[in-house]
């Protein structure tokens, strides 16, 4: 299934996309995606496109000093690629790092480190800082600058239907994402339930967006809250997959009934106007008929918690620092890439009900690790779930030849428990006591 162009014409080439992504155990690797939010460092605002100050002269320069191949749609340049790595341009003007598939933490963090460092240094004539922060601190949707790109602009005329958020998620919310492989079915089966299952530990340690549109917002992520009033058909926990037997045919089945947003034809975006895939399969959209590539972008644009593709993708982290954005990859790393560590953290979870999980995501988005998972704290859920990944990590090292091992990436994670509070639960005391409220104090100190 490396073509393309290849017919999709059923929920079996549906179930074969998902298994021609299997690995081999010493094949694995680990791919991070990451965004931020750019303002001008004087005035707070957020970077608009056009202009000799603004994004897409940005990443002009930025292919220009770094051999990066600039992506252009209707002359606009809205993503740079090289060596398997991607820098995307997000509805708002965030920029996305989508990293290569690289074996250690140590390659995808010098990789991250050396992006921002490049990033930084090209933005300084521009006068433009860039937040790790999992939501624009100043500004409401109505304030933020839209990117000249045709997919969202199908995005923003359906998803509005669906949620009373999807505009902030598109526009003011940036998150830090990891990628990781599976062998099989059973494999990818245990890896996403876990993943769906433990989210919220992850959701609260990285909880980072507590101010939003110039003040506090009651939240200690703001973004996950956001994500829960986008589209209910797309996005969330999948209650299926704590499901007994599940595997790649329940979530074909559920992807094939999610209205799709677009096609793609000759670099064009065609909007499907909330035709689900099933039908886009069974009868096509006008002259067109489903495709392995159609297949792949649809999977693109479903948002749930974790969600598969050829790979599993883990997405409950706010944009945070630079120590915990290496964190986050080396922490899911350790529970997914040791069984006995992928058992043992489902074990924290296994037993909670799908009310309680919906409640869980609830809790840690309003309090952090000062939320509660299932009846129990998510700060002390949050210590057995990074003593799990740590041990996992040292015995990886043993087996693969990694040494030092890269538990020791979860240090400022076990820093962060150590205070007993989420990134975005500081994030407020110092607005509200040590800044009081001055925009110039949260740029300096949240910037990269």
């Amino acid at each position: 299934m490396n073509d393309p162009d290849q017919r999709i014409d059923s929920l079996e080439d549906c179930i074969d996309y998902f298994r021609s992504g299997e690995t081999p155990e010493p094949d694995w690797v680990v791919g991070t995606e990451h965004e931020k939010i750019g303002v001008y460092t004087e005035s707070g605002l957020r970077v608009p496109y056009e202009g000799e100050r603004g994004i897409g002269a940005l990443l002009d320069r930025i292919a220009r000093r770094d051999n990066w191949t600039p992506v252009r749609e209707n002359g606009n340049v809205i993503a740079l690629t090289k060596d398997g790595a991607s820098i995307t341009l997000e509805p708002g003007g965030q920029i996305e790092l989508s990293g290569a598939p690289l074996a250690t933490i140590r390659e995808t963090c010098r990789e991250f480190n050396t992006h921002v460092d490049l990033v930084i240094e090209e933005s300084k004539d521009f006068g433009v800082s860039w937040l790790a922060l999992g939501v624009d601190p100043f500004h409401g949707v109505e304030e933020i600058p839209v990117m000249p790109k045709r997919r969202y602009d199908i995005m923003r005329s359906y998803l509005p239907t669906r949620g009373a958020l999807a505009m902030d998620m598109m526009h003011a919310s940036a998150t830090v994402q990891a990628n990781f492989d599976f062998s099989d079915e059973a494999d990818m089966a245990m890896k996403l339930r876990t993943a769906m299952g433990c989210t919220a530990i992850v959701s609260a340690i990285f909880a980072n967006s507590s101010i939003s549109a110039g003040g506090e917002n009651g939240f200690a992520s703001k973004r996950v809250a956001i994500w829960r009033e986008t589209d209910p058909d797309r996005c969330g926990l999948l209650h299926f997959v704590f499901e007994d037997g599940f595997g790649y045919r329940e979530y074909a089945e559920w992807a094939l009934d999610v209205p799709m947003f677009m096609l793609v034809r000759d670099g064009h975006a065609i909007p499907a106007e909330g035709l689900p895939f099933r039908r886009f399969m069974n009868e096509g959209l006008g002259e067109h008929r489903a495709r392995i590539s159609d297949w792949d972008l649809h999977l693109t644009t479903l948002f749930p918690e974790a969600r598969l593709k050829r790979i599993i993708e883990v997405r409950g982290a706010d944009a945070v620092s630079r120590s915990l954005t290496c964190a986050l990859p080396a922490l899911w790393k350790g529970i997914f890439y040791d069984a006995n560590a992928c058992r043992a953290a489902w074990s924290l979870v296994e037993k909670m009900s799908a009310s309680e999980r919906e409640e869980a995501q609830l809790s840690v988005a309003r309090g952090g690790l000062a939320g509660t998972i299932g009846g129990r704290s998510a700060l002390e859920l949050a210590r057995e779930f990074v003593g799990i990944a740590s041990e996992a990590l040292k015995t990886i090292g043993k087996s693969r030849g990694i040494a030092p091992d890269e538990s020791l990436f979860l240090d400022p994670v076990w820093a962060q428990l150590e205070t007993g509070r989420s990134p975005g639960e500081i994030l407020v005391e110092r607005w509200r006591d040590g800044w009081k409220q001055a925009p110039e104090g949260l740029i300096e100190f949240c910037s990269y």
